[in-house]
């Protein structure tokens, strides 16, 4: 079987002068962050208890996996060597015999290092909890609309006759509460109650349409105040102006220069 066809004819034996570096071709079959990831990995592996490892047997593993990372990468496998110094001693603590009476009051050799690895295991999945917590620019993406300029015209509504109409109905049931008899009749001039008007409004400021009425001269008064409105309205000296449908009426004097 060939090693490998070069320009269609096939190589049977390797040359002699083939150089392979030692680093052409790696594999890493697993990723740890640390010498307690790795031996978290092992018992894990085995699905071993953590309060009763057996040392002698992670020992061996741990040291097969140290042996490996020396050949891969010396520097990475410093730290990991004193994990395998501290099983060994480990170990070594279990295997020697113990003094009469000293078996009672020694503590686990195992306890210190059960102890850090439940700590490790607390702190990972916790770690692993917040990793897989949605987050913006991985799991989801801001987004950002520009909305067009849009200019929006108010147009007012224009003013209805009946709607002038209901606001003087409303004048005049007022002005009926306030009614009494005169012995005489007092003259009430359209001509003068329109220059009341334009004294009462400005350029400048909005009126509302019913403080013109004068409610105690009685349905006389208001008749005569609204056919002196009428008169300014008709003449172009006052407009009537209403903001929303069904609101106020106000009235304003018309500016000389709209006239």
């Amino acid at each position: 079987m060939p090693f490998a066809i070069v320009q269609g004819a096939p190589l049977l034996e390797l040359p002699k002068d083939l150089y392979i570096p030692p680093q052409a071709l790696e594999v890493f079959l697993e990723a740890f962050e640390g010498p307690l990831d790795l031996l978290l990995y092992l018992i894990r592996r085995q699905n071993l208890d953590i309060l009763d490892i057996p040392i002698a047997e992670i020992t061996h593993q741990y040291i097969e996996y140290v042996e490996m990372m020396k050949v891969v990468n010396l520097e990475l496998a410093a730290e990991y060597l004193v994990m395998a110094a501290m099983l060994a001693e480990i170990k070594s603590r279990m295997l020697l015999p113990r003094p009469p009476g000293a078996e009672e009051d020694e503590e686990d050799p195992r306890a210190e290092l059960v102890r850090r690895l439940q700590e490790y295991e607390r702190y990972k999945k916790a770690a692993e909890d917040i990793d897989a917590l949605p987050r913006i620019d991985r799991d989801t993406f801001p987004v950002s609309i520009e909305v067009p300029h849009r200019e929006v015209v108010r147009a007012h509504p224009e003013v209805d006759l009946k709607e002038l109409l209901l606001a003087i109905a409303d004048v005049m049931r007022r002005a009926e509460m306030f009614a009494h008899h005169h012995i005489r009749r007092e003259p009430l001039s359209v001509r003068e109650r329109m220059s009341q008007v334009l004294e009462a409004l400005t350029p400048d400021h909005f009126t509302e349409f019913t403080t013109l009425f004068r409610i105690d001269e009685g349905k006389r008064g208001v008749v005569v105040t609204l056919l002196a409105i009428l008169e300014l309205i008709k003449q172009s000296l006052v407009e009537l102006i209403q903001t929303e449908p069904f609101g106020p009426i106000h009235v304003k004097v018309v500016a000389a220069s709209e006239q």
